[in-house]
């Protein structure tokens, strides 16, 4: 087994995540996120709702 360093090890787990999100990002079009501010009358005060819309 390879000896790895504390440099190595962060290097190679970031390459590992860079690879399994790109083909992720590339597959999805992209989506808007439409932000809403509606009034909640049980809390009293405005309340942000986040929506995905493809």
């Amino acid at each position: 087994m390879t000896r790895l360093t504390r440099r190595g090890f962060i290097a190679s787990t970031l390459a590992a995540g860079a690879l399994r999100s790109v083909p992720v990002t590339l597959g999805k079009p992209p989506a808007r996120r439409i932000l809403t501010l509606v009034y909640d009358k049980s809390l009293g005060m405005m309340r942000a709702i986040d929506r995905l819309v493809p």
